[in-house]
């Protein structure tokens, strides 16, 4: 079961549900089993680069991320096809 309607690049079988944790009690568990993961990592990210502020925003495009990026620069962990990122791409942390 995929919660929204992009493919996977895995060989398995596959269900788009547009909205599936709204529907799916199996698609909300997963979707809270990655957030909390995907915070934890943030949060470990946060002691290596400590200027982002990984801790309180996670990663999300947040005034203070922004901020940050115009100011550092980016960073490895930073996506770099990501609109308010690749256009600091020459920016030196």
């Amino acid at each position: 079961l995929i919660d929204g309607n992009q493919y996977v690049n895995l060989n398995l079988p596959q269900r788009f549900i547009p909205k599936g944790d709204q529907i799916s009690n199996s698609i909300a568990a997963a979707s809270i089993i990655a957030k909390v993961t995907r915070d934890r990592i943030m949060n470990e990210y946060h002691k290596k680069y400590p200027q982002y502020n990984f801790e309180k925003h996670k990663g999300y495009g947040t005034l203070g991320h922004k901020k940050a990026i115009e100011r550092y620069g980016i960073c490895e962990i930073h996506r770099k096809s990501f609109k308010g990122v690749k256009e600091y791409l020459n920016l030196n942390p």
